[in-house]
């Protein structure tokens, strides 16, 4: 097993609702010391964050979190400000209901709005796949596809279940091969975040493989 392979993979994530500065910093330090992809943190503490760090990690952030159902509008202001405040990676959550409604258009729409919003940075979509049915999931790879994202993310980790191995091999059978992917929610071990990694999981949304790799080093 390459830990390091597995943690260059990471989005070191916090988005507790309870989650404080201090806490924070602490993903800050343990990002840098331990080189993941990036962290993910709420938004109110992008700037301070990117203050912080002074670029020596990738700062992402998460829009229309958890829910997804707030307007495009809404969604394309959130991420100018968390852009404009030094985000280098946008998290947007897809508007599950108008999927559910059969309203591809507006979901298409949706995701390419906030891609021109993001320019050339990173855009990973959360559909969520836990509320969806096989053939909704099929349907997301198709849009994400389309719309011009980066990545197609499972799981925003705050709904009834997170990222599953049937799910991952799914995406790497059905998104184009302009979409990476990433698997994010309940990855609980290092054993199980590098199985995501060989199904094709390109990054992993995880609190724990951290956590994890700190234990076995003391």
């Amino acid at each position: 097993m390459n830990i390091e392979k597995i943690l260059s993979a990471c989005d070191h994530t916090l988005l507790l609702q309870a989650s404080t500065w201090d806490e924070i910093k602490e993903i800050c330090d343990d990002a840098i010391k331990y080189r993941t992809a990036s962290i993910c943190i709420p938004p109110c503490y992008v700037k301070p964050a990117k203050d912080y760090v002074s670029n020596k990690v990738r700062i992402c952030t998460v829009i229309g979190f958890p829910n997804g159902n707030m307007t495009t509008e809404t969604k394309v202001f959130e991420t100018n400000d968390a852009l404009n405040k030094g985000a280098d990676e946008i998290d947007m959550v897809i508007n599950i209901g108008m999927l559910k409604a059969g309203e591809y258009d507006y979901i298409l729409n949706e995701i390419k709005a906030v891609k021109e919003a993001c320019g050339d940075h990173i855009l990973k979509v959360i559909i969520e796949t836990c509320l969806l049915t096989y053939e909704e999931k099929i349907k997301m790879c198709e849009l994400v596809t389309a719309s011009g994202a980066d990545y197609i993310k499972t799981s925003t980790g705050f709904s009834t279940g997170g990222a599953t191995f049937d799910d991952v091999r799914l995406f790497a059978e059905h998104v184009g091969k302009n979409i990476k992917i990433k698997a994010a929610g309940g990855i609980s071990s290092l054993e199980d975040a590098q199985k995501f990694m060989e199904l094709g999981a390109d990054r992993l949304g995880t609190s724990r493989v951290v956590k994890l790799v700190k234990q076995a080093s003391r």
